[in-house]
C-alpha cells in the first residue's frame, strides 16, 4: 500500500514496474505457443475470482501482476499464438506495442491540430506514405482533393462513408432537416455484417438495403447490381451507395471493383471499398490486381491491425473528396474554436470521424513502418501466402477433404467430404485440444472449416502440426 499522500505512482516506481511489465510481455511472446490457444474457462469463471467490491485502499502492484497471472491469463484466448488460425489475422509486433506504450504515456487527445500538432501531422504524412507504398490512387493523398485518416475499425470507416454518401445524395440536408427516406444502399450477400449495422445506425433501415447475389466464387455479380438499381429507380427510390469488398471475411472473395465502380460512377452512387482483411496484401505489388478499379471508388479502408503487425485498433480510411466528408461530420462549438482551425491551413481529424476524441494511433503504425520497412512487411505477407498455398495443396491432395472456395491470399475454406456433422465434430475435437484454434463458416448452405494463416510468428511447422491434428481428428470422427 502506498504511503505517499499523493496516491500517485512515482516516476521511480513507474520505471521499476514498467520494466517488469516489458519483461512480462517479452516472456509471454517467448512462451506464447505453450499456452492453450482457446481459453479453457466456463462462463462466469473469471468474474467469480474477482472480489465483490473495489479496494478502499490502493494495493501493491506486485499483487496486481500476480492476479494477472492467476485470474486473467486463464481467461485469455491467445490471438498472438502461432497456432491461432480462427476468424482473421489480428497480429501485433514489438514495435507496435512500444508505439502504443509511448502513445499511452504521452496521453495525447488529438481531436484538433492545435491539441497536438505532431499527432495530426504525423498521421497525415503516414497516410500519404501508405498511398504510395501500396500503389493506391493518388486522389487519396492529402495534397490532392482527398486524404486519409486512422479510424478505430473498418466498421467505423464504413459508417462514416455511408453517412457521407447519405448527405451527398440529399444535398447535405439530412443533418439539418432529418432523413426523409427513399435512399437505397447495395452490398453483396457476403459483405461484412458491419455494413448492415451501419445501415441501421444511419437511418436507412434494412428494408432499403439490397443484398446482391454472388457468383460461384462468392463475388458480387455486377449485372445483378445493375438490374436492382434500375428496378429501384423505377419504384421511385434513390440509389446512393454501394460497398465492394476486397477479401470477404467468410471466404476471402474478391469483388470485381472495376465493373462495380463503372456502374457506381454511371449511376452516381458513392462507392466504398472494404479491404479490411486483405487490403494489407497490397504492400506486395503482385497482389494489387485485387485493387484494380479502386480509382473509381469514393472511399477505401483496410486494417493494418489485421495483417500489418500493428495492434488493434488501427484502420486506414481514405476518401477521394475530403470536403464532402468534412461537410457531413463537422461541428464547431465555441470551445473548440482556435486560430489554426479558422485559418483553414490545418486538418482537424475530429471532423473525419464519429467521435470527437482520438488517440495518437499513428505512432504505433509509424514505429512498425520504420522498423520493418517495406521489404520486411512484404517478406512476412509473402511468407503467409506461401504457407497458405502449402495448406491448400494438402487439401487438394487428400481424398478426404475438399476446397470450398478459391484461395487468393491467406484463407483456406475447406471441409471433410463426410458432411456437416463430421466437420462440426472435427472442429470441436481439434479446438478442445488447446493446441490450435480455427473456426467455421457456411457457404452454399454447407458447414465449412476456415484456416486463416497470418499471425506474426506462424511458421511452416505450425501449419504442418495443424494439418496433422485435423487429419487425426477426422479419422477419429469417421472411424469412431
Amino acid at each position: 500500500m502506498k504511503t505517499d499522500s499523493s496516491f500517485h505512482m512515482s516516476p521511480n516506481e513507474f520505471r521499476h514496474w514498467g520494466k517488469k511489465i516489458v519483461d512480462w510481455i517479452a516472456d509471454y511472446y517467448e512462451n506464447v505457443d505453450k499456452y492453450p490457444v482457446l481459453a479453457d474457462v466456463e462462463p462466469g469463471e473469471v468474474r467469480a475470482k474477482l472480489p465483490d467490491a473495489p479496494p478502499l485502499s490502493g494495493e501493491d502492484f506486485e499483487k496486481i501482476l500476480k492476479d494477472v497471472d492467476d485470474i486473467i491469463m486463464p481467461g485469455i484466448t491467445h490471438w498472438q499464438s502461432p497456432d491461432f488460425f480462427a476468424y482473421f489475422p489480428s497480429n501485433t509486433s514489438g514495435p507496435s506495442i512500444l508505439g502504443e506504450l509511448l502513445s499511452a504515456g504521452l496521453g495525447v487527445q488529438g481531436m484538433s491540430w492545435v491539441t497536438s500538432p505532431a499527432c495530426t501531422e504525423l498521421e497525415t504524412h503516414i497516410m500519404d506514405w501508405i498511398v504510395d507504398m501500396m500503389g493506391l490512387p493518388q486522389a487519396f493523398k492529402s495534397i490532392n482533393s482527398g486524404g486519409g485518416v486512422i479510424q478505430d475499425s473498418a466498421s467505423s470507416a464504413c459508417l462514416t462513408a455511408l453517412l457521407t454518401a447519405r448527405e451527398k445524395a440529399a444535398d447535405f440536408q439530412c443533418n439539418t432537416q432529418g432523413y426523409k427516406g427513399g435512399l437505397v444502399a447495395y452490398i453483396s450477400t457476403q459483405t461484412h455484417s458491419s455494413l448492415e449495422k451501419a445501415i441501421r445506425i444511419a437511418g436507412f433501415g434494412t428494408d432499403n438495403l439490397r443484398k446482391i447475389e454472388v457468383d460461384e466464387n462468392f463475388a458480387l455479380i455486377p449485372e445483378k447490381l445493375e438490374v436492382q438499381i434500375a428496378l429501384d429507380r423505377e419504384n421511385g427510390l434513390q440509389p446512393c451507395f454501394v460497398c465492394a469488398t476486397v477479401g470477404t471475411t467468410s471466404s476471402n472473395a474478391m469483388d470485381p471493383l472495376r465493373k462495380i465502380g463503372e456502374i457506381a460512377n454511371r449511376e452516381k452512387l458513392w462507392m466504398h471499398v472494404d479491404g479490411a482483411m486483405s487490403g494489407s496484401a497490397a504492400i506486395c505489388p503482385e497482389y494489387r490486381q485485387y485493387l484494380d478499379g479502386l480509382e473509381l471508388a469514393d472511399s477505401y479502408a483496410f486494417n493494418p491491425h489485421k495483417w500489418l503487425f500493428t495492434n488493434f485498433d488501427c484502420d486506414c480510411f481514405f476518401v477521394k473528396d475530403k470536403a464532402s466528408l468534412i461537410n457531413t461530420l463537422s461541428i464547431l462549438p465555441e470551445y473548440l474554436r482556435n486560430k489554426a482551425t479558422e485559418s483553414g491551413a490545418v486538418i482537424d481529424y475530429r471532423d473525419w470521424q464519429i467521435p470527437l476524441g482520438r488517440r495518437f494511433r499513428s505512432l504505433k503504425l509509424w514505429f512498425v513502418l520504420r522498423h520493418y520497412g517495406i521489404e520486411g512487411l512484404q517478406f512476412h505477407v509473402r511468407k503467409h501466402v506461401e504457407l497458405t498455398q502449402q495448406f491448400k495443396k494438402w487439401i487438394e491432395d487428400s481424398p478426404d477433404f475438399e476446397l470450398m472456395a478459391p484461395v487468393p491470399l491467406n484463407l483456406v475454406c475447406f471441409r471433410h467430404v463426410g458432411g456437416d456433422d463430421v466437420n462440426k465434430k472435427l472442429l470441436e475435437i481439434v479446438n478442445a485440444t488447446g493446441k490450435m484454434f480455427f473456426s467455421h463458416t457456411t457457404l452454399n448452405d454447407k458447414y465449412v472449416l476456415r484456416m486463416s494463416i497470418g499471425q506474426s510468428n506462424t511458421e511452416e511447422k505450425h501449419i504442418q502440426a495443424a494439418w496433422d491434428r485435423i487429419v487425426k481428428a477426422a479419422e477419429q470422427v469417421v472411424n469412431g
